[in-house]
Order: C-alpha cells, then sequence, then structure tokens
C-alpha cells in the first residue's frame, strides 16, 4: 500500500502545475494575435472600398518590388530589333541576369539606360563587343568579325547587311559595343562612333537582359542567346 502511494505521489507531481509558463505564452500569443487583427481592422475601415481595396493595395506593392529588384516589362519603341523583337512588344527583362558576378554576354539582347551615351531614353539592342574585344566590320562576305572570329548573325532583318557603316573599334573593359537587328534602321554604336565614348556603352548602365517576350499572347516567347559568337576568342587569341 505504502509502494502504491509513493506511486501515485510521484506521478501528480510530474504533471506541470498550474503555475507554469505554458499559461503565460499563450496569453502573450493570443495578444499578439489579437493585436494584429487590431491593426487589420483599422486599415480595412478607413480605407474606401475596405478589404479589397487592401488586398488591391498589397499587390501593387508586390508588384513594384518585383519590378524594381527582379523582373521589369519594357515595351520595344520602334523596329530597330526586328525581327526578333516588334514595335509595341511587352518584354520582360531579368534584372538579376548580371548581379552576383556575372556580365553581359555577346548575343545577349540588353535593355539600357541610355541617357548622356544614345540619348534621354532606354534603349533594347544587342551586346557584340564586351571589354576589350576588337570589333570590325566588314569581312570580305560582309560579316562582322569579333577578334578575328566573323559572325554569321541569323537575328537580322532579311534583306539587311551587317553594316553599310566600316568600323573598326577596341571596346573599354567594363563597356560593350552595341548594333540593333535591323542594321538598316538602327541608331547604335555605330552612330556614335566619333565623340566621347565611342559610342560604347558602361556596363553599369545596362538595366537587365531582356529575357522573354510576354505580349501580345501570340508573339509569347522565351529568348535564347544565339550560338554565333560560341566560337569568338578572347581577347588576345585565347579561345574563351
Amino acid at each position: 500500500m505504502d509502494t502504491e502511494a509513493q506511486h501515485t505521489e510521484r506521478d501528480r507531481s510530474s504533471t506541470p502545475s498550474d503555475s507554469g509558463d505554458v499559461p503565460h505564452v499563450a496569453e502573450a500569443s493570443e495578444e499578439t494575435e489579437e493585436r494584429s487583427r487590431s491593426v487589420f481592422a483599422w486599415l480595412v475601415d478607413r480605407l474606401p472600398g475596405g478589404g479589397l481595396t487592401l488586398t488591391f493595395l498589397l499587390c501593387i506593392g508586390a508588384l513594384l518590388l518585383v519590378s524594381a529588384f527582379v523582373v521589369q516589362p519594357f515595351q520595344i519603341p520602334s523596329g530597330s530589333m526586328e525581327p526578333a523583337f516588334r514595335s509595341g512588344d511587352r518584354v520582360l527583362v531579368n534584372k538579376l541576369a548580371y548581379r552576383f558576378g556575372s556580365e553581359p554576354q555577346r548575343g545577349d539582347a540588353v535593355v539600357f539606360d541610355g541617357r548622356g551615351y544614345f540619348g534621354e531614353a532606354d534603349y533594347i539592342k544587342r551586346v557584340v563587343g564586351t571589354g576589350g574585344d576588337r570589333v570590325v566590320c566588314c569581312d570580305k562576305r560582309g560579316r562582322v568579325e569579333v577578334n578575328g572570329e566573323p559572325i554569321d548573325e541569323p537575328y537580322l532583318y532579311p534583306g539587311d547587311v551587317a553594316s553599310r557603316v566600316p568600323f573598326d573599334v577596341v571596346v573599354p573593359e567594363d563597356s560593350l559595343f552595341l548594333l540593333g537587328d535591323h542594321r538598316s534602321d538602327s541608331r547604335d554604336s555605330r552612330d556614335h562612333l566619333g565623340q566621347p565614348g565611342g559610342g560604347m556603352i558602361p556596363v553599369d548602365a545596362v538595366i537587365g537582359r531582356a529575357d522573354w517576350i510576354a505580349w501580345p499572347v501570340g508573339r509569347w516567347t522565351s529568348l535564347e542567346r544565339p550560338d554565333s559568337y560560341a566560337r569568338v576568342p578572347a581577347p588576345g587569341g585565347a579561345h574563351g
């Protein structure tokens, strides 16, 4: 009997007492939840349209954050990049493409801030030369050469030649030589060769890479870097 009594007392002592911390934690959690509900209710009561307006504002805020740091829509303003991009197309610009140590590559279609270089606007052009590259036009077959390697450009507008303006330039470090795909209808690095900067765009001016055509619906597609530049050697002759 004594043994059973001892066991009973021991079992009772192992259960949490009424004066433990658990009820206090629960009360704190309930107070926090109640406070959150109060703030939400306060906002809903003061906004025209109530909860629907608040939801709309939260969605707009999320879109602005995405546009500022991840993906930004851009409307093609002209036919200078046809046939890949038509005037009026909406493209989605990947703003993370050149973060974390990555840089624009030959063949990329990039959107950049042209203020002080091309004009007071954002532009989209194709990267033909990067820092250290020697870009020449044209060879005997009318092609652009990069570091001595002729480039077949499948994205050129039908009937266009690589360039009617001859050039022979070396791209400064941290800069880009950019051309439109519709060469006969594009104002690009060729038009600024004799100006300060020689028509080059600093890498820092690049907003991002055009990775998708999002509109019109029938034009929806993801964009790939053309393999035309795969055999171009690095500046100095060594293949990259």
